[in-house]
């Protein structure tokens, strides 16, 4: 029995024991999560788990944009056409019952479809209830999923992952590393047929969700897909029961990608152990009774298992177990251009049909439309008949006839433009702190709204005044150039800048874009509304324009300039409902974050 794992163990390795679980109980274990960009290891990967699938094993691609009615099942159009009355179709996900399906680009994948796939690893059934036709389809299959996402880039939608047991990466492993195995199809064959009969103990059991507990997993999912992944491993060696070196196994595929913490330290191995008690027909001089070589109690299982974890995990990866939680924030908020939007335009992506007139101006969509008449032609035809019998006229039946209600139109989705609207504080309570600190990480922020393709926008507030040096713009140039000239001094009219900023919000969102708010301030204005100074009076007039500007739903970043961060600031954040940011703490790339999750 194995005390713990080596740390030098092969990625590759990993990956074909993955497909090894896979091959044995795809429905069983949920499905793999595989990351890594198309290429020659995920090709040699992926011809294993081929070759080692039932032949009789249904094999399903997923397109990313594939329709509703493709993927649950709904009418099938020749047959309704040809027949005269409704015919259910089978979906992709009743087609793939017995066996797999496969997410090219999961990342990519809908809501919607997301959504029917969990429904059914969840009950091993498809309820089809649309066109006319109700059903119920048994679905049980497992799920290879591929993720193409980046640094920086969505991922795999939580609803998913948590479904799926095993998460490999690719990336990592090298061409010449990936080499093929050839393992006789009989061998998969009994280990399925054995699978049902390998025990396990309540100390495995416990060992795990203790493993789990100690990582930060929270999913109760995780140690009983560790468990099947182990009980998987262990019939395929032939085993008639789970060893430790299954359960090492299982912990490395199913619960190490999902760690969220560092497994603390357990209790120190030179504290002497309590001696046993003794039986009452036992003296101090006799031997300890012998214990089974296997028996194992679930503390020193969990103690094995974790000790196997810290020597797999790279000293690196300890330390960015903590912040795991912000980098998935600012991973998920990176690249995003806007907010989604429905349309009947006729770019974007296609979202499906609804119901409408296109003499409105948008897109037929003749499929679905012809969809929606065909399960009505038999009472359409009969009610022809009886009124061409009821006023002795003879008329040909058409072979399909279309009625208003049929219409469909195409809707399209397609990302939103962004403005950034920058929102400085030139007055001299922040000329004497650190304008030109502000100026600077202005000027880093607005080369990342560059990069994003986002429209950006200057305010400056001065004196009694709020200037729009620069209307929304993609010229980083004339933003840069607007900023270098900015001069310093007078007083703090944070209420007029705030209005401003308002009205410009609102004119951003009135042309499809979606706003955003920076402000960049030490919040101690001074000047009201009507350009009369008062500190009292400026602040009232700001905390309420800070009020309309939450009530109008902008999203916006307050980042304190001053040297030593004070109540104003954060005040004014708060009563915005804004997020506050003091800049003596943050550096360009925590703002740039910042701001990205505000706009999201």
């Amino acid at each position: 029995m194995s005390a713990g794992l080596a740390p030098d163990i092969s990625r590759w390795s990993d990956a074909v024991l993955a497909a090894v679980v896979m091959a044995v109980a795809p429905q069983s274990i949920g499905g793999i999560i595989v990351k890594g960009q198309c290429g020659p290891v995920r090709d040699a990967w992926f011809a294993l788990v081929k070759a080692w699938l039932p032949a009789a094993a249904p094999l399903r691609r997923i397109p990313v944009d594939v329709a509703d009615g493709r993927l649950i099942g709904g009418l099938d159009l020749a047959a309704t056409l040809s027949q005269g009355h409704p015919v259910a179709e089978r979906g992709l996900l009743a087609a793939a019952d017995g066996g797999v399906i496969v997410l090219p680009s999961a990342e990519r994948v809908g809501k919607s479809a997301l959504a029917a796939i969990a429904g059914a690893l969840d009950c091993g059934q498809i309820s089809v209830e649309r066109d006319g036709i109700t059903a119920i389809n048994e679905a049980r299959f497992g799920v290879i999923a591929f993720d193409e996402s980046r640094d920086g880039e969505d991922t795999i939608a939580a609803l998913l992952r948590d479904r799926l047991a095993i998460e490999i990466d690719l990336d990592a492993i090298r061409v010449r590393d990936a080499v093929s195995m050839a393992i006789a199809p009989g061998i998969f064959e009994n280990a399925r047929a054995a699978m049902v009969d390998v025990r396990f103990s309540d100390h495995d059991a416990q060992a795990l969700c203790g493993t789990a507990a100690a990582l930060g997993i929270a999913s109760m999912r995780a140690p009983l897909q560790a468990l099947c992944v182990a009980r998987a491993l262990a019939a395929f060696g032939g085993s008639p029961e789970i060893s430790a070196e299954n359960l090492e196994a299982a912990v490395r595929l199913v619960l190490v990608p999902r760690a969220t913490q560092i497994p603390a330290d357990t209790a120190s191995q030179n504290d002497d152990p309590p001696e046993p008690e003794l039986q009452a027909n036992e003296t101090p001089g006799d031997p300890p009774p012998e214990q089974p070589d296997r028996e194992h109690t679930a503390d020193e299982l969990e103690a094995m298992l974790l000790a196997a974890v810290k020597a797999l995990l790279p000293p690196g990866l300890l330390e960015n177990l903590r912040h795991s939680a912000s980098a998935r924030k600012a991973k998920s908020a990176a690249g995003r251009a806007g907010a989604v939007k429905m349309s009947q335009k006729t770019y974007g992506r296609r979202a499906g049909s609804r119901r409408g007139d296109p003499r409105s101006g948008g897109r037929l969509d003749l499929l679905e439309t012809i969809r929606a008449a065909a399960p009505w032609q038999t009472l359409r035809r009969r009610d022809r008949a009886m009124h061409a019998r009821a006023a002795e006229v003879a008329t040909a039946a058409p072979r399909l006839e279309i009625r208003r209600d049929d219409f469909r139109i195409r809707r399209f989705k397609h990302q939103s433009e962004t403005a950034t609207i920058f929102v400085v504080d030139a007055s001299g309570s922040a000329a004497l702190h650190r304008l030109a600190e502000a100026k600077g990480a202005v000027e880093l922020l607005l080369a990342d709204c560059y990069a994003r393709r986002d429209h950006v926008a200057l305010i400056a507030f001065r004196g009694k005044t709020a200037d729009l040096l620069l209307p929304p713009t993609r010229s980083l140039v004339r933003a840069k150039r607007s900023l270098a000239g900015l001069p310093g001094g007078g007083g703090t009219p944070l209420a007029t800048a705030a209005d401003q900023a308002c009205e410009l919000g609102k004119v951003a969102r009135r042309k499809g874009q979606t706003p955003t708010l920076v402000f960049l301030t030490d919040g101690r204005a001074n000047i009201n509304r009507t350009g009369a100074p008062g500190r009292a009076s400026a602040q009232d007039d700001a905390h309420a324009a800070a009020r309309l500007l939450k009530a109008e739903g902008l999203p916006a970043i307050v980042i304190d300039t001053s040297s030593h961060p004070g109540k104003d600031s954060k005040v004014f954040a708060d009563v915005m409902g804004a997020t506050y940011v003091p800049l003596p703490y943050a550096d360009a790339a925590t703002l740039s974050t910042a701001i990205r999750q505000v706009s999201k």
